[in-house]
């Protein structure tokens, strides 16, 4: 069997990669555009009560005191 074609691993002229810089430009993009990570979790207790809290792994109910398992 023989190739039409012979592939090379370089790029055709006029097809570049692009330069590192402009990689890190469209990083820095991206991270203005996405939301920050949340930092807070919604939590359900067993007294009914559900309500936000910075994750940790222990975390109290505000309304009835109880430690929350996660």
């Amino acid at each position: 069997m023989r190739l039409a074609t012979q592939i090379s691993r370089h790029p055709r002229k006029g097809q570049s990669r692009p330069a590192p810089r402009d990689l890190r430009a469209s990083e820095r993009m991206r991270a203005q555009r996405t939301p920050p990570p949340e930092d807070h979790a919604l939590y359900r207790c067993g007294c009914g009560y559900a309500f936000k809290a910075e994750v940790t792994t222990s975390v109290g109910c505000p309304h009835c005191g109880a430690d929350q398992a996660w």
